[in-house]
């Protein structure tokens, strides 16, 4: 039996206890408190920046993957040197740790993206801001940042002046895209690789609040290049386990890449009731290097929705009264304004059918959403 460490102790690692307890494996969680998500599996309470720490971790296991993606690839360099497997690897994982380093890096592998730009130093900020076609545009914090923190759309320097203080800052194109997909896929060390179809995601305020799978009305010649662009991704950085890979769809039926996630993700949360194979399996088939399992949807549609706030046992059962397809998925968290403590999924035959139980199912749970 191998058995597999997760660095994080998040709704990921607590997805992935049921999907390695059925795959055979044994998982063991590294959680940085106590009574996280994934408290069922953790032994070890620890700083996932402590290169003793993580160190000890990794010497109980045979493999080290990740619920986030903020461990220091000092350390993870380190575990590597030791003789233990990390999937990602630590150069992989480096791609997510600066949005300047990812955006340079995928310039390197030909993958079409926004224009970008670094603001650095005062003098060149008219510089950077050509390149990206002058305001409005995107700015983002290179470290840190997700779920629309640490991104803001600026019609001038004063916008970011507080950043621009810290250091540089990314600058990117304001896309005029028709709508956000994600392209997510798994790949072993060996090379074997997998994709799903892709998923649009929408977004409020910056969050993604729903996913849409397949993506509705996506041309046969685009989901294909869809497929080949994820699959040039993954095997330009040496990926192994889950990737997402969140693009922009623009109206001539271009992408053009957004972020990365080296993990699983919250727009493959709808697979784990639409597809047989999860994104939670697939990821600890990958890491484990065992054959991949099959990404075929079960159903001709899914809905995934997020929650947000909190969560409570009486809301649950009402929307499972009013919804009986729906399947929540709670995180374990506790209640807090605008923050992600759960998701639902709806799967079936008709996509207005199923995003309308979504939705029914979420008013139950939280009416002001």
């Amino acid at each position: 039996m191998k058995t597999v460490g997760v660095i994080g102790g998040g709704q990921l690692a607590r997805m992935m206890i049921p999907a390695a307890i059925n795959l055979g494996l044994e998982i063991r969680v590294f959680a940085e408190t106590e009574g996280e998500p994934a408290s069922r599996a953790v032994t070890q309470v620890g700083d996932y920046r402590s290169v003793s720490e993580v160190a000890a971790f990794a010497h109980h296991v045979d493999v080290v993957t990740f619920d986030h993606e903020h461990v220091p690839t000092a350390v993870l360099e380190e575990i590597q040197s030791g003789g233990v497997a990390v999937c990602p690897s630590p150069q992989a994982l480096s791609l997510t740790h600066n949005k300047i380093v990812m955006r340079e890096s995928l310039a390197e592998l030909g993958v079409p993206q926004p224009r970008w730009s670094v603001a650095e130093e005062k003098e060149s900020y008219r510089d950077a801001l050509a390149i990206v076609g002058g305001f409005p545009c995107v700015a983002k914090k290179p470290v840190g940042g997700y779920d629309g923190k640490g991104v803001r759309v600026i019609t001038s320097w004063d916008e970011i002046e507080d950043w621009l203080a810290e250091g540089p800052v990314l600058l990117e194109e304001k896309v005029p895209f028709l709508r956000e997909l994600a392209l997510l896929s798994a790949r072993r060390a060996g090379g074997e690789w997998v994709p799903w179809l892709p998923v649009e995601t929408r977004q409020v305020d910056g969050v993604c609040s729903e996913v849409i799978a397949p993506a509705p009305g996506l041309p046969p010649e685009v989901s294909q290049k869809a497929h080949e662009l994820s699959k040039r991704i993954a095997e330009g950085v040496g990926i192994v386990g889950v990737l997402a890979v969140e693009v922009f769809q623009l109206s001539d039926g271009s992408l053009l890449v957004n972020e990365l996630a080296m993990r699983p993700h919250n727009s493959g949360h709808v697979f784990t009731e639409l597809s047989v194979t999860s994104q939670f399996e697939q990821h600890l088939r990958a890491v484990a290097d065992v054959p991949l399992g099959s990404t075929a949807f079960t159903s001709p549609v899914g809905v995934m929705v997020n929650l947000f706030g909190g969560i409570d046992s009486r809301s649950r059962e009402e929307a499972w009264s009013a919804v009986p397809e729906a399947k929540i998925h709670d995180y374990g968290k506790s209640p807090r304004e605008g923050r992600k403590v759960g998701h639902i999924v709806v799967v079936g035959e008709s996509l207005e059918r199923a995003l309308s139980q979504a939705e029914a199912a979420r008013s139950a749970i939280i009416p002001s959403r």
